[in-house]
This record gives C-alpha cells, structure tokens and sequence, in this order.
C-alpha cells in the first residue's frame, strides 16, 4: 500500500502544511536528499501542542506532541513532493523535548514521532537514525520539536 492510502486508511487527518516562522524553508530538496527543517505540534485548526514536559505537561502529552509534530512533517513532505510515495527512506530524525533537566524519557517521547513514521511507512522505510535530547525551553513553548532527513525519488 502506498504511503499516501496508508494515510486514509489509518484514518490520519494532516494539519496544513506549515509555513516558515522565520529565515528558512520547510523543505530543501538538495539531489536525492529532502532536508525538513523543526516543525512543531501543529493542530488542524492551526495551534500548536505547548508545555513543558515534567512541570506543565506529561510524558504522554510529549509523546502525542511528537505524534502531531510528525504529521506536520508529513503534510511538508506532501505538499513539496507532490507524493509520499517519493519517499524511499528516512534517513535521520533530530528529535527536542521542551523538558525540565530532571526529564530523562526524551526517547519514549520522540517515539511518537518514530511510531507514526513505522505505522506510514513500514519498517524498512520508515525506521531511520535518530537522536533525542532535552531542552530547557523551545520556540513559544511547543512541546516537542523535530527535523529529519529524507532520501526521495
């Protein structure tokens, strides 16, 4: 199944594609490669998942923040590709939680974001490199933020 039914029949609803928020492009195709900058928790409606994790909001607040966060990185990847199915791979993600320094569950949060991108994608393509660390704050106050990688067709 492609990428792009897997959205319908997981029952996904994208938020629209996100514009930048400053001096940069959401998406830079540079030969095969699609570099996506930070997105946010972005909901349909258009505002953003906030929090600090530890003192404001939960793990499991974080970890549905990566999850929205992830589908904005799709809608990204929809919009500047035209398809899904350009996506041969995610190659590397970079995943920050806006935390307290006693947080130490950075990557059971940023699996919300890695969960999605298995259950679109499928393990071979959708499983990548990934680092996930801690912040002391992030850009107005959103819970988690991520940028990845992409090899594209």
């Amino acid at each position: 199944m492609s990428a792009d039914a897997k959205i319908d029949s997981l029952g996904l609803e994208l938020p629209p594609a996100p514009k930048p928020m400053g001096v940069y492009k959401p998406l830079l195709i540079v030969g095969n490669m699609a570099y996506v900058s930070g997105h946010g928790p972005l909901l349909t409606d258009g505002s953003l998942m906030q929090g600090r994790i530890g003192s404001e909001v939960d793990q499991d607040h974080g970890y549905r923040a990566a999850r929205q966060t992830g589908l904005a990185v799709i809608a990204t990847l929809q919009a500047g590709l035209g398809s899904l199915d350009r996506v041969k791979r995610i190659v590397k993600t970079l995943g920050m939680v806006n935390c307290t320094p006693e947080f130490e569950q950075h990557p059971a949060v940023i699996n919300g974001f890695s969960d999605l991108f298995k259950e679109v994608f499928g393990e071979e393509t959708g499983v990548g490199a990934r680092s996930a660390v801690g912040m002391g704050s992030l850009p107005g106050n959103i819970s988690v933020e991520v940028e990845a990688i992409f090899e594209v067709e």
